[in-house]
């Protein structure tokens, strides 16, 4: 399960050269999907690959088929094992070295687009080790320039990414020009970044007028035309937005459709690396020009019967095209029904509103294309999207971050949450993970009632294709959010599949409570929550009674709120009817944080100690005792 937070950087491959190393890779190998590579030295090793020869010519023939690399070597021999390797940090490999103790990882190189800085941290949550990463953007808090628009599926277009990456790495003024696509990562960057979004010459305020961009970058489906050796460097990302409603006679070649449309997007100033995908009527799911074209463009190809394109209000209806396929457009009303199918929800604005047609115009009207050369003739219309087409599946990784103390933390679950586009959580809970965060990520901290509200909007998240990281104290199926996601996914027809769902196991409050205090859980024991929001309080009643009656060691979560004082003195009055009252009772405030309160009383004074939300209340059994400060609850071996 967890080689799937490494699929991106599959094929991946691991290099050892002594037992040490291997040692130290080989459960990394197990866990991340890798090929652990050894010399014939060390082939008597298990789960190993061996080669044969030099390690220069092994690497040599490994990298331009691997994503990335990891090495248990001194980083200065990797360095001249693939000096003469590099060519281009666009498709060099990822190259990360883990050193000989395993304390410590470092991205050596292609750090941002081949995702070494991002490769690193999940290795260093896996092996519990510190992260070396060297570049500017990691030192200043802030996403690379260079991959900024990853996670929303843009395409990364023209432009001095070298220059412009400097400046933002010494602090200066860039210009941001955002003409479509989703806009959450500006809202998640930190103080005092050095982004400027707008046009300062159109402002008349005094500090706007002072602002002079020393680097500018274009989001925009519209296709900018840099000047070669500009004093102000630019890059462009395209959002992938436009919507090519297309309409063809039957036969038409793929070569002619594809002219069509690269004529129709230049005639516009529009880039083909903006293209979300192609939108026709039903009858053309099988014209093998359009199938072919999408195919190798990876474009989707979306369809929809005459009746739903009738219903579209189009600015050049046509009397013949309707006598012929029963109705009146195909590109035009194509295009616009694909552009507002996605939800414009809080990507954007408001939650769950979609985008009426009225409000998403052509960019481009129907234009009608024939060639002498070829046979056919295809009609191209452009509507854009508010929500941009990712092309991802997402993922939702339902993460336990047990009691709060980092230590205390999975590494699985440690690299979930390094690996996510977005984390979502109760405030608490993500304070307390701030250290895992990565730049660039989107965090969105909701109060401790909006639980539901938590839930939707991480679904909505990874239903556009985001990696989102739902986090809950303790274990995520234990009083967690992993049962409402699910329930929630299960109430909108969920297929199981999409979006991918992985649940990271932690360390629940009972087992930190009960570990703090020793082995009250030994036996058969139960939890129970005193709070009646969710659970009518008669079957609470009912559930304490059973337990206390069925001497089962049970752990009280929830027990007192500042409105809700009543329901811990009940639960201890029902279990005084069946224990006896010096029964041990351990009471436990924020298990492992730092202000962390331990109490051992009995059942007849447990009500003496302050008790509230935070706090864990373990009821001993029969024969639950406590020796010198510990809490003991025999499980029947004989000593």
């Amino acid at each position: 399960m967890m080689a799937s937070v490494f699929q991106n950087f599959q094929p991946l491959a691991a290099i050892a050269t002594t037992p040490t190393g291997a040692q130290i890779l080989q459960p990394l190998c197990q866990t991340t999907g890798a090929t652990l590579w050894v010399p014939n030295s060390l082939s008597t090793l298990e789960q190993v690959a061996v080669y044969n020869g030099s390690l220069k010519d092994h690497i040599a023939s490994l990298w331009p088929n691997h994503r990335a690399l990891v090495f248990c070597l001194a980083a200065g021999a990797v360095v001249r094992l693939i000096a003469p390797l590099l060519t281009d940090k666009s498709s060099d490999p990822a190259v990360v070295v883990v050193d000989q103790g395993g304390g410590f990882v470092i991205s050596l190189c292609s750090g941002h687009q081949g995702g070494a800085d991002q490769l690193t941290r999940l290795i260093a949550a896996q092996l519990d080790s510190t992260p070396i990463l060297t570049g500017a953007a990691a030192d200043n808090g802030l996403p690379g320039v260079d991959v900024l628009g990853i996670p929303f599926g843009w395409y990364r277009g023209e432009g001095d990414w070298t220059r412009v990456s400097a400046v933002v790495a010494r602090g200066e003024i860039v210009q941001v020009i955002q003409e479509a696509g989703s806009t959450l990562w500006q809202a998640h960057l930190r103080d005092g970044h050095p982004f400027y979004f707008g046009f300062p010459e159109d402002s008349a305020t005094t500090e706007s007028e002072s602002i002079s961009p020393k680097a500018r970058i274009w989001i925009s489906p519209t296709h900018q035309q840099f000047a070669s050796g500009s004093d102000l460097p630019n890059v462009q990302w395209y959002p992938r937005v436009l919507w090519l409603g297309i309409g063809c006679e039957r036969g038409t070649s793929k070569q002619l459709i594809e002219m069509a449309i690269r004529q129709t997007c230049q005639r516009y100033g529009l880039s083909e690396n903006a293209i979300a995908g192609i939108a026709t009527i039903d009858l053309k799911a099988d014209e093998v020009g359009i199938v072919q074209l999408c195919q190798e463009r990876h474009w989707p190809l979306h369809t929809f019967p005459a009746e739903v394109l009738r219903s579209v209000t189009v600015p050049n209806p046509s009397d013949v095209v309707a006598a012929e396929v029963g109705t009146a457009s195909v590109a035009e009303a194509a295009a616009l029904y694909s552009a507002q199918e996605l939800n414009v929800s809080k990507l954007f604005g408001n939650v769950g509103q979609k985008a009426t047609l009225s409000e998403q115009p052509l960019l481009v009207p129907k234009q009608i294309v024939k060639s002498a050369n070829q046979v056919g003739a295809v009609t191209v219309a452009i509507a854009q999207s508010p929500v941009e087409y990712t092309g991802r599946i997402g993922k939702l990784l339902l993460v336990g971050i047990g009691p709060g103390n980092l230590d205390q933390i999975t590494p699985a679950a440690k690299t979930a949450i390094s690996s996510a586009d977005a984390v979502i959580g109760y405030s608490l809970y993500i304070n307390l993970i701030a250290s895992l965060r990565r730049p660039g990520q989107i965090i969105e901290a909701l109060p401790i009632t909006q639980e539901t509200q938590r839930a939707k909007r991480a679904i909505e998240l990874a239903e556009w294709g985001l990696t989102v990281a739902v986090v809950s104290s303790g274990d995520c199926g234990i009083y967690g959010m992993a049962g409402l996601v699910l329930e929630e996914l299960r109430s909108r027809g969920w297929d199981g599949k999409t979006p991918q769902v992985q649940v990271f196991p932690g360390i629940t409050a009972l087992q930190a409570a009960a570990s703090r205090v020793g082995a009250p859980l030994m036996h058969d024991f139960c939890a129970i929550s005193l709070s009646d929001l969710l659970t009518p309080w008669p079957v609470i009643e009912k559930r304490l009674e059973a337990s206390a009656a069925a001497d089962f060691v049970t752990a009280l979560y929830n027990p007192r709120s500042r409105n809700r004082t009543e329901q811990i003195a009940i639960a201890q009055r029902i279990f005084l009817k069946h224990r006896k009252p010096d029964t041990p009772v351990a009471i436990v405030v924020s298990a492992y944080r730092e202000d962390e309160k331990i109490t051992l009383t009995t059942l007849d004074k447990m009500l003496e100690i302050p008790i509230d939300m935070l706090t864990m209340v373990l009821i001993g059994n029969q024969t639950t005792d406590v020796h010198q400060d510990w809490m003991i609850t025999p499980r029947g071996y004989r000593v």
